[in-house]
Order: structure tokens, then sequence, then C-alpha cells
């Protein structure tokens, strides 16, 4: 079984890019500093570091990391590892380990981040006394009101 599952700020901002051929489809990078907390007897106390995960997102789930992450957002990513290598210019052979994203969620409010959505679609947005606004025209449809 390879699942991986990850929580963690963006370090920056998606490279979202797109496909070449008839059904384009976005790729979308981005790198996952992900707390790691690290004992330190010596030094008298606990002290966290974070590992760079690299992250790559495709088709609508890449769509979504080019429409609603950015920089610092907190988000829980599930997905696979996968593994690669190539030859660079120079002609030495570089490994490469990336997180192949299944599955984005936001981790803080709205509030806290400007967004509160998993993916799958966006909430509705919910003012101060606690209600959801509703969609223009939606509320003749609604069997209660």
């Amino acid at each position: 079984m390879n699942k991986v599952i990850l929580m963690g700020r963006l370090t920056r901002d998606p490279e979202v890019r797109y496909s070449q051929g008839e059904s384009a489809m976005a790729v979308a990078r981005y790198s996952l500093a992900v707390d790691r907390p690290v004992s330190r007897n010596n030094a008298g106390g606990d002290q966290n570091t974070a590992d760079f995960i690299n992250c790559v997102a495709f088709g609508r789930n890449g769509e979504f990391a080019e429409k609603y992450l950015h920089k610092g957002t907190k988000i829980l990513v599930e997905g696979r590892i996968q593994t690669g290598s190539y030859t660079n210019k120079d002609g030495n052979k570089v490994y490469t380990t990336d997180i192949v994203v299944e599955r984005h969620e936001f981790c803080e409010s709205r509030g806290a981040q400007g967004g509160d959505m998993s993916f799958g679609g966006s909430a509705p947005s919910a003012p101060d006394d606690g209600f959801i606004n509703l969609p223009g025209g939606i509320e003749d449809e609604i069997p209660f009101n």
C-alpha cells in the first residue's frame, strides 16, 4: 500500500502548467512545509524543524491548487509517494521524490486563512450571524422556507 497523509503550509504559490494536446490537463507543483518535532536534550528543551516536501497535483486537483492555494495556506494532502530520476544538463543522475496529490483539504477556518473549502466544491460564505448566504434565485427551490 502506498498512502501518504500530510499537513503543512505551502512554501510558495503553486506553479501550474497545462499539458499539450487535445485534452490539456493542469499540472500544479508546490512545496509543503511539514513540522517535525525534534528533541534536543542538550539545548534544554524541544524544538521544531520542518521537512519540505514536493507535491504535484494533476487534472482537477491541479486546477483546484491554481484557484485556491497560495503561499502560507495550511492544508491536508492525501496521496501517494512517487519516485523517479533524470539526467541533468551536467550529466549527473538526479533522483526525485514527489507526493502525487489525490485530495486537498483546508485546515484553517475562513477567518484565519481566507477560505474554508475542500476539494469537490466551494462552501457558501457565512456572515457573522451564522447563516449561509444562498445564491440568487435558489430560495424558491427550498421546500422549507
